[in-house]
């Protein structure tokens, strides 16, 4: 199965993908036909695969909580981060950011003690605020499709607390001591509705249960000389060599404690000098295959968009998936999301549908800003969802077009036009189709391009995308 998939090349990035090695040396998506294949090989590129979420956490959280104070993106622990405006097409720091919801974000550690989270009433706005585990599980989801939108005040517990939960308050029980509260909050954009948004933003509070109702100030962060800055964390996380990598990985263990369903896995990891609770023990780890393995468990991990087994589904020119925020024991489907869009959300809070190419004509092409476009959605058949949606627009690198209206996704909240019949043209192209049709123009680039839809609250019952009863039109090639 051909499947759309994005240009993985984060700061340049080469990604070696199991799909590129001759069919000689591919066996259920691992490399097994080289002499170095032996049972602690292959054993050491499933752990690779099983760890590369908890690791790529735990380099992310250091990344973004290496600071004094709260500065844009970045925050130290336990002190919340609130991106004020959505980026626009200067803005570098993430691919495909989004223009429809406003971030509250903050890593927090409940190991040794509660955070608790209080959210304002939100007058009815959408928002969520999931929260997800070292393994990038989302464990619980307060917001309005969940707990409504009124205030509402919980605490969040480590895996083995078992103090008594204040009252009036909520407990979510996170199943690691990482914990990362991913909250948005939808915002039209408008200066009126930034300035609505920020206020809510600013009544969003956070502190450990041990300070709730004093007035408690986060302290300053301590910054670490040693943390690379500057690469992506992937690029940091690719370029650990096997035994770095798994040395990390156990260190964690001991916080961040595995699911029961995983035991099996951890049977195997034994072998290799992997033991939760245990430092990795290298002694019975073969130090020729340090080098060897990241690249090919890599390449497994990316492989999975050609193998998925129907983890990723590909309709009339549009790829999405909706296994996403929990994964149970799928492991390269954890893995694959974790590197292409840590912090996922359960697909019942969102879907995120990307096309690389026109799906009319003989032969598919890639878009290019030198064609228009266009996405009709028939009468009553724009995309169900309770929450919203909206479809973005990037650049081949996954970055917004800069265009004279400033406009980077388009969604309800422009006065799209139908026509006669009661259908909506979304108009996907470079040059403005004149004032008349402005309201439902998409502008492209010149050259490549990318566009992703986002579904919000899908409807779970027909019709939908979840079960297959919507389907996403087609993207057609007009010129």
């Amino acid at each position: 199965m051909k499947l759309s998939r994005r240009k993985f090349n984060t700061a340049g990035v080469a990604l070696l993908t199991v799909g590129s090695l001759p069919a000689s040396a591919r066996a259920d998506g691992l490399v097994t036909d080289f002499p170095e294949a032996g049972d602690q090989y292959t054993t050491a590129i499933d752990a690779y695969v099983y760890a590369y979420p908890l690791v790529t956490m735990e380099m992310t959280r250091r990344v973004i909580t290496n600071v004094e104070a709260p500065k844009g993106t970045r925050a130290p622990m336990g002190t919340l981060i609130k991106l004020r405006h959505y980026p626009d097409a200067k803005f570098r720091d993430v691919t495909a950011p989004n223009a429809d919801t406003l971030y509250t974000t903050a890593f927090f550690d409940v190991g040794d003690e509660p955070w608790v989270v209080s959210l304002p009433d939100m007058q009815d706005r959408y928002a969520l605020f999931p929260m997800l585990d070292g393994w990038t599980t989302v464990f619980d989801v307060p917001g309005k499709r969940t707990t409504g939108t009124g205030a509402q005040t919980f605490v969040v517990t480590g895996p083995r607390w078992e103090g008594t939960v204040p009252q009036g308050m909520v407990q979510y029980r996170s199943p690691t001591s990482i914990v990362w509260l991913l909250g948005r909050i939808y915002c039209a954009g408008t200066p009126e509705d930034y300035a609505k948004v920020h206020k809510l933003q600013d009544e969003v509070k956070l502190c450990p249960l041990s300070a709730w109702g004093k007035d408690w100030q986060p302290p300053k962060g301590k910054v670490d000389p040693a943390i690379d800055m500057k690469a992506s964390v992937r690029e940091q996380v690719n370029r650990m060599d096997a035994v770095e990598y798994f040395t990390l990985f156990s260190e964690l263990l001991k916080r961040n404690p595995p699911p029961a369903a995983d035991a099996p896995m951890l049977e195997r990891l034994a072998s290799i000098g992997i033991v939760p609770g245990r430092d990795f023990d290298r002694r019975k780890f073969d130090p020729d295959l340090a080098r060897r393995v990241p690249p090919a468990a890599f390449g497994r991990i990316m492989g999975h968009f050609k193998d998925s087994n129907g983890d990723i589904q590909e309709i009339d020119g549009w790829g999405f998936t909706t296994k996403t925020g929990i994964y149970g024991t799928n492991y390269i489907q954890r893995a694959l999301v974790t590197a292409i869009g840590l912090g996922a959300n359960r697909p019942q809070d969102a879907i995120y549908p990307t096309s690389l190419r026109s799906d009319n004509g003989p032969v598919k092409r890639a878009y290019d800003g030198s064609e228009k476009y266009v996405l009709t959605f028939r009468k009553g058949l724009t995309p169900p969802v309770s929450g919203f949606w909206s479809l973005t627009m990037y650049d081949g690198d996954y970055f917004f077009v800069d265009n004279p209206l400033n406009r980077y996704s388009i969604s309800p909240r422009q006065p799209l036009k139908a026509k006669a019949d009661g259908s909506i043209d979304l108009l996907i192209q470079n040059e403005s189709p004149g004032p008349d049709l402005e309201s439902n123009w998409l502008p492209a680039p010149k050259g490549k391009f990318v566009l992703m839809m986002r579904l919000y609250w899908p409807n779970e019952s027909d019709p939908s995308i979840i079960n297959g009863s919507w389907l996403i039109p087609p993207v057609r090639r007009i010129s």
